[in-house]
């Protein structure tokens, strides 16, 4: 049976999910980097993951030609994205599965909370999902009183310490282990207060408290990392086997899949099991890798549903330019090499995927304001990094990310001068910058005066400080030191009338 709430004619969505706060990123980054534990635990944990990533790949001769194909089979798949969904629905459900289409966060969020409120369950238990979390799933469920069990450590953690996940693979990252070990102690059913903050120990407590929720429960809900068109297949990799869990014992389990995450064979599949491992948890293949065809009678889950969520997709899809954020495999590995989230975190994103690649696809995906700046969380996304390109050097499937950063900026300004006569002081200072550098003599004069302000700079810092808006720029950087001549006249020194070969 078929549910046909959004057609696969993929249409721009009704509405958009649960992806941004409330804050902007420059407001919530000051109050990040003002908390000198979350930047220790940060620094730690993604050098960490950073040094078993590139072991892990040095290994793997034709990584750069694994890439390549990556990033090909992404584009082929966005390519034909409506035809695949068919084929993934006519196989799913011919193996005995059903297909529902939800176009926005309160479908999806609809189709779940109905699917488990006709079995009688008062309680689900749950694969780590970033769907599920984009659409505020476990809210939806909360208040239609049937209570959502967080399986993976991580964010068992975030959901014990009603807190929000801060990294796409390891929600936690934010979290030492001593403050985990007072989540536990306080949230944790039966746990004994003597329990130490050594990892095992934890490791050991978290277990027996989900072995109950296990052995009881009735629905799963899970996301998908892929779906195989060709078989009607859906394939779920973890480290845990909490995953795994899930996905048997349970009498109803329920799919919750970006559209976007179909592939169309098993040989495609295989491309991104090579990829996703290595830059996710720097290993070699994932501990457990899943996969299952509809329903299988006398074994796993006796019903099977899988929810297809638009939420914003076919918005990207549409773009040609931006859609290849839709390539995006979720690895995180863009996250462990940003300095600017190694600095503050995840949280300051305001949104469910943060980085790099949240910097780019919640705008999309739910869009810019283009109003004051402020207007809109997404609005100071595509200005929360330092363009140097680290995140494009690492992602297995060569998302351009910082070429969409600067493409989204540029959107955002031509958005904010269409609704306002007057320009912003960044834009006038542009502007004038333009008129200096448009004129040779013009800019070599700037060029000398330029020279003389160094004496007005001392560690980097003006010596005075500037007035508004110039001090908003030098307040969060240094300059660095300015040459003694001007390139100009040293090449005239150096290269002009009667000067040495």
């Amino acid at each position: 049976m078929t549910t046909h709430l959004g057609m696969p004619g993929l249409r721009p969505p009704a509405g958009h999910g649960n992806l941004t706060g409330d804050a902007s990123f420059p407001t919530a980054a000051r109050a990040a980097l003002a908390d000198t534990q979350l930047r220790r635990n940060l620094g730690h944990a993604t050098a960490t993951i950073r040094a078993k990533r590139a072991a892990v790949v040095g290994e793997v001769p034709d990584w750069e030609a694994l890439r390549d194909a990556g990033a090909a089979l992404k584009a082929a798949t966005m390519a034909r994205l409506p035809e695949l969904l068919e084929q993934l629905e006519a196989n799913v459900t011919a193996r005995g599965g059903h297909v529902h289409w939800a176009r926005d966060a309160a479908e999806a969020n609809a189709i779940v909370t109905g699917l488990v409120g006709a079995t009688g369950a008062g309680e689900v238990v749950k694969v780590k999902s970033m769907a599920t979390q984009e659409i505020g799933l476990n809210e939806a469920l909360e208040a239609a009183g049937i209570t959502a069990h967080e399986t993976d450590l991580a964010e068992l953690i975030v959901q014990l310490g009603h807190d929000r996940p801060s990294h796409i693979l390891v929600p936690a990252i934010h979290r030492g282990r001593a403050e985990i070990r007072d989540i536990f102690v306080r949230e944790m059913p039966g746990v004994d207060a003597s329990l130490t903050d050594e990892p095992a120990v934890l490791a050991a407590a978290a277990r027996a408290h989900l072995r109950e929720v296990f052995l009881r429960a009735r629905v799963a809900v899970s996301g998908a990392n892929f779906a195989v068109a060709q078989t009607g297949s859906l394939a779920v990799v973890e480290s845990e086997g909490n995953g795994r869990m899930c996905l048997t014992l349970p009498e109803t389990l329920i799919t919750v899949m970006g559209i976007e995450k179909v592939v169309p064979t098993w040989q495609d599949l295989e491309v991104f099991l090579q990829l996703l491992p290595r830059s996710s948890t720097g290993e070699r293949m994932n501990p457990y890798t899943s996969t299952w065809t509809g329903v299988t009678p006398g074994d796993g889950p006796q019903e099977f549903h899988l929810v297809l969520l638009d939420n914003g997709r076919t918005r990207v899809l549409a773009d040609e330019q931006g859609r290849s954020a839709l390539h995006c495999i979720r690895c995180s590995a863009c996250l462990n090499v940003c300095p600017v989230y190694e600095r503050v975190g995840g949280h300051a994103y305001g949104s469910v995927y943060p980085g790099p690649i949240g910097a780019i696809l919640s705008p999309q995906l739910t869009g810019l304001d283009g109003g004051t700046g402020d207007a809109h969380p997404n609005d100071s996304l595509p200005y929360a990094s330092s363009l140097c390109g680290a995140c494009y050097d690492v992602c297995p499937v060569k998302i351009p990310i910082p070429d969409q950063l600067v493409r989204l900026r540029a959107e955002h300004v031509e958005a904010h001068e269409e609704a306002h006569r007057l320009p912003t002081a960044e834009a006038a200072s542009m502007r004038a910058v333009a008129w200096v550098m448009a004129d040779a003599g013009r800019f070599a004069r700037a060029g000398r005066a330029a020279a003389l302000a160094r004496k007005g700079i001392r560690r980097g810092k003006p010596v005075v400080p500037l007035p508004p808006p110039f001090a908003g720029w030098t307040s969060s950087r240094d300059l660095p030191d300015l040459p003694t001549e001007t390139f100009r006249d040293w090449w005239a020194r150096t290269r002009g009338e009667g000067a040495g070969s």
